[in-house]
């Protein structure tokens, strides 16, 4: 993401996604979110892309995050700093957090909130949680840890989390299992161990279920893939 761009504050933003909005997105959205915010139909693709041209600002993610409109939401969680970002804010804004893919790219997609140095230990809190989005967003933190290279834990701080999924994931909702198996996918794909332990716990799983309009969530083909044999020299 580009350094700061002084240019940009809540009413030039507001203007871009005025002049951009999207009826379809619109209706969809109508359609498919109960949500309270008000919407301008404007994808996930096009809001990040405009949040790269804002750069990192802690304070516009502030005020953005007070905003009734989804889409100012999204791009206040993208253009967070990490390095100012604290616990206490975050275990704010996970209260906060109705509808869309909010939850998702608060904590997943190369959210600033998984690359804190804090993020191991949210995880483990959030997915300890008793609360559905905390837990969700632990899940998706798991998944973003899983895939950096850059002071992650050792083997057995995911096996520990896989053998933690196995024994949850009956008794969990489809949100949080489609969470749960986006974190095995990822941790699949490290090692050859984590592979075959998570691929155990993928296939018990089978694939999820969770759109009318989507193809089912199976993270055995991802994990057996020929991309990911390769990756493994499996």
């Amino acid at each position: 993401m580009q350094a700061y761009n002084p240019l940009m504050n809540k009413t030039t933003i507001e203007a871009y996604l005025k002049k951009n909005q999207d009826l379809r997105g619109i209706e969809h959205w109508k359609k498919h979110d109960s949500s309270t915010l008000k919407n301008y139909g404007i994808g996930l693709t096009i809001l990040r892309k405009y949040a790269k041209s804002i750069g990192r600002d802690a304070k516009l993610a502030k005020s953005l995050w007070t905003s009734n409109v989804y889409e100012m939401k999204i791009i206040s969680i993208l253009i967070d700093d990490p390095k100012i970002m604290t616990i206490e804010q975050s275990e704010r804004q996970v209260e906060e957090l109705e509808g869309g893919y909010l939850a998702h790219v608060f904590s997943a997609c190369g959210a600033p909130l998984a690359k804190t140095s804090f993020v191991v230990e949210l995880t483990d809190r959030w997915t300890k949680s008793k609360d559905s989005i905390r837990i969700r967003c632990g899940y998706g933190l798991l998944y973003e840890i899983s895939k950096s290279k850059k002071k992650t834990p050792d083997e057995a701080y995911f096996l520990a989390h896989i053998a933690t999924i196995d024994k949850q994931r009956k008794k969990a909702s489809i949100p949080i299992l489609m969470s749960m198996a986006g974190a095995l996918m990822g941790m699949g794909m490290r090692t050859t161990k984590l592979n075959k332990t998570a691929l155990k716990v993928a296939r018990s799983i089978g694939p999820i279920i969770h759109n009318e309009t989507c193809d089912p969530f199976d993270v055995v083909k991802h994990l057996t893939s020929p991309h990911t044999k390769k990756k493994l020299g499996l």
